[in-house]
């Protein structure tokens, strides 16, 4: 979760070269391992992603205890707009991605942990 009142960085790639190249940017910039991560409609393409770019997967860190084992009976995209909202992008900013998640697109944030 972002522990400012700063929203993190997030960028929509159309697909998994370019969310590597994106997470290699961001590296070079200052962004850490802990700092970035990568989501995709598919659970599977979002673990291959994050494992080839060196990045994250949004988890029990990342949601809390609660939002993590709600997710266990949660619609696909109701679970992705809960992984979105827990780095504090509004409802309808989650709304956006999902939608674009849905079109095979590749979601990544980037958040400096203070």
């Amino acid at each position: 979760m972002n522990p400012t009142n700063a929203k993190p960085y997030a960028k929509i790639v159309a697909n998994g070269i370019q969310a590597v190249e994106v997470v290699k940017e961001l590296q070079s910039t200052g962004y850490g391992f802990d700092d970035i991560y990568v989501l995709a409609h598919q659970q599977d393409v979002t673990a291959k992603i994050a494992e080839t770019a060196g990045a994250q997967e949004i988890g029990l860190k990342e949601e809390g205890m609660f939002d993590s084992l709600a997710n266990l009976f949660r619609s696909r995209g109701d679970e992705l707009r809960s992984k979105i909202t827990s780095f504090g992008f509004t409802d309808a900013e989650a709304e956006f991605y999902e939608q674009e998640l849905d079109q095979d697109k590749v979601l990544i944030i980037a958040n400096h942990k203070s």
